[in-house]
């Protein structure tokens, strides 16, 4: 399982946003390009890139400072937010990016993550975040007619290079919460699963990678917070995967 330190920006500053919302950014030390070189030297194998000013329709404020990242990182990176055109992946793609990340254009414009998926192979990712089972976009505001699982698997069959999953019930702690619906999507779909926003702690990290088909874990807060090291969590995650090749 690989473990994706998820830095996201708002104006120029690593943030972590509570229930979606933008309105009041926890708002961490740490520079972006900080961060970013701190995740490298812990011994990340990629970087979870994310423009939050253009998810909620800032612009790409941020975009600058992405490319400085890739273009200083000696690890892959994947990049995500607000982006909802053909230009604008070829762009990303073309300043050094080695995947990028759809969400909202899954529910907006799904020929558009169709086609994207047909062009470049293998390296575009789906981001389905979901409340209730239900598909939301525009930073969680807005519920789709669709399931999660419905969308993942339009995706899968176009190509799609992953799915990378949130689930907000998870996410914001509800007595409910549990992995089943993140188990249930893994078990559904034979397209690699990235579980993002249900890491809190080290147990959280080891349960993922005994699930079937997660194949990594996006993690922000809980590392920025200090509540895992990234270490602790490569760790983890590196022994399940040395364990299964045993078998």
């Amino acid at each position: 399982m690989i473990i994706y330190p998820d830095i996201e920006l708002h104006n120029g500053r690593c943030v972590n946003l509570k229930h979606g919302g933008i309105e009041d950014p926890k708002v961490f030390d740490l520079s972006p390009q900080e961060a970013a070189k701190e995740f490298e030297k812990s011994g990340a194998e990629w970087l979870h890139l994310i423009d939050l000013n253009a998810v909620f329709g800032g612009g790409g404020k941020n975009a600058g400072v992405i490319r400085e990242i890739i273009g200083n990182a000696g690890i892959p990176a994947q990049v995500g937010g607000g982006i909802r055109a053909a230009g604008a992946i070829d762009d990303w793609f073309n300043h050094g990016a080695a995947r990028v990340v759809l969400g909202t254009a899954a529910l907006s414009d799904p020929r558009l993550v169709e086609e994207a998926c047909v062009r470049h192979p293998e390296k575009i990712l789906i981001s389905i975040d979901a409340r209730d089972g239900k598909a939301v976009s525009h930073g969680w505001k807005r519920t789709s007619a669709f399931t999660a699982l419905e969308l993942a698997k339009r995706f899968e069959r176009s190509g799609a290079a992953g799915i990378i999953y949130t689930d907000i019930d998870r996410y914001d702690e509800l007595p409910e919460s549990s992995m089943a619906n993140t188990t249930r999507m893994a078990a559904e779909l034979d397209c690699p699963v990235i579980s993002s926003g249900t890491v809190r702690n080290l147990d959280d990290v080891s349960m993922l990678s005994q699930l079937p088909n997660i194949a990594g874990a996006v993690i922000g807060w809980a590392l920025f917070s200090r509540a895992i090291t990234l270490e602790d969590a490569l760790q983890l995650a590196r022994q399940k995967t040395t364990e299964a090749a045993f078998l």
